[in-house]
């Protein structure tokens, strides 16, 4: 069995909110079907970075969901800043029950394990955070990821972080971030987010004060899964 990860599918198959008035974004719903049948088998797992759906209500992701779930391999599912659609853990595990969504499975204040790994993460909130609600809800985002990382460190398995938000982007930081992944010494994590210009401006990839860093969303990627495992 492999691990693969992605974000930003970006799919919108239910509203519209078409992607290819952006460059690079032409069909990418064949491109991410083609690339993800050419390389994903059943056994395999696929850990989605946020940005999945542009439904602003659950009932509105059914499409999307039903194209997620026709993809062969298990979908672990990490909230972004415009999954809107996102609810309680309770009403989005049955919408998956009652629709037969049975690959999808979400990740918040929770851990999955998976062959050596744990899966875990948080969407995370901006690096530079100042405002009071801004700081109170990253501080909310720091509590998930820690809550997250325990969970998966009672598997007894490798934690394997998933954020959405990248903890550095240039010049900036989200310490608050950063600093759980120290505590918890982990080397590797994998985050979305970014596009287009923002990728070769300041997206931060590659050893970054002991953390390797891997951007993953899905134009970078070339809507093609990158493997973990």
């Amino acid at each position: 069995m492999s691990i693969f990860v992605i974000g930003d599918l970006h799919l919108s198959f239910g509203t519209d909110k078409p992607m290819n008035i952006f460059s690079g974004w032409d069909d990418y719903e064949k491109k991410i079907e083609q690339n993800w049948r050419s390389l994903v088998k059943d056994t395999d797992t696929v850990v989605i970075a946020g940005d999945i759906s542009w439904a602003m209500k659950l009932q509105e992701t059914y499409q999307d969901f039903s194209f997620i779930n026709s993809l062969p391999g298990k979908k672990l599912l990490i909230k972004g800043n415009h999954d809107y659609w996102w609810e309680t853990r309770k009403k989005m595990e049955t919408y998956f029950q009652e629709n037969h969504f049975d690959t999808l499975e979400i990740i918040f204040n929770s851990a999955k394990a998976v062959e050596d790994y744990a899966v875990c993460g948080t969407r995370g909130w901006f690096y530079d955070a100042e405002n009071d609600a801004d700081k109170k809800v990253l501080n909310r985002e720091v509590g998930r990821l820690r809550t997250s990382l325990n969970e998966a460190l009672k598997t007894g398995k490798i934690p394997l972080v998933v954020l959405h938000y990248p903890p550095v982007y240039g010049n900036q930081r989200c310490d608050e971030i950063l600093n759980v992944l120290k505590e918890y010494h982990i080397d590797r994590c994998y985050y979305g987010h970014l596009h287009g210009r923002q990728i070769f401006r300041k997206a931060v990839t590659g050893e970054f004060e002991g953390i390797n860093f891997h951007l993953i969303s899905g134009d970078y990627l070339q809507f093609i899964p990158k493997l973990v495992r």
